[in-house]
């Protein structure tokens, strides 16, 4: 099983993705995390460290993935 986090900041484009996205996902292959930066601003390095530089984003295996554009994380921390 990989991991794979998605990252939003709870902007109605990061909830769509997060429907869209993370609904999509086969939970037996994917144990996903869903963090929110807006609420959890102690993991915006983290994010940073993955490869993030806007959410919506998913990272499977230490790769990114940029989903359309709600907010960069500059924007949030």
């Amino acid at each position: 099983m990989q991991n794979a986090q998605f990252y939003h900041a709870g902007c109605p484009v990061c909830v769509s993705a997060e429907h869209a996205v993370v609904g999509a996902l086969d939970r037996s292959k994917f144990k996903i995390e869903i963090i929110h930066l807006g609420e959890q601003k102690g993991r915006i390095a983290e994010a940073k460290a993955a490869g993030v530089r806007s959410v919506p984003a998913l990272v499977i295996g230490g790769q990114a993935f940029h989903i359309n554009h709600g907010a960069d994380l500059s924007a949030l921390g």
